[in-house]
């Protein structure tokens, strides 16, 4: 028998890794500031849900690497006629934008979750 290997291209491996990097910073840094919130003697809860939605952008832009990269490869794609290079970007950016809504809507999963526990 031969071993089957499935090689995934390098763009779909940047779709893959950009959305959980949007979706992991989201999870983890509302996480830990669920944990600071309980030294802290504060609602985790509100605290998560608080952080979960206002660091999307930041999750987009760690997702993406930065923002230079991607504004020099859409200026590349403008002046230089290179239309498959800011179509990959757009992809790119809408990929860690779904990663980072996910992400939110997990915490806001786990509030509503909580707050239906409580009651």
């Amino acid at each position: 028998m031969r071993k089957r290997v499935a090689i995934l291209s390098a763009f779909t491996s940047n779709i893959i890794y950009n959305f959980l990097i949007a979706f992991g910073v989201i999870i983890g840094a509302s996480l830990f500031a669920g944990i600071g919130a309980l030294i802290n003697d504060h609602p985790p809860l509100k605290c998560m849900f608080e952080i979960a939605s206002s660091i999307k952008i930041w999750a987009v832009a760690v997702a993406l690497g930065g923002t230079f990269s991607t504004f020099e490869i859409l200026e590349k794609g403008l002046f230089r006629g290179e239309i498959r290079s800011i179509v990959k970007q757009a992809v790119y950016v809408v990929v860690a934008v779904i990663g980072a809504n996910a992400g939110y809507g997990f915490i806001r999963l786990i509030q509503k979750c909580g707050e239906s526990m409580l009651k």
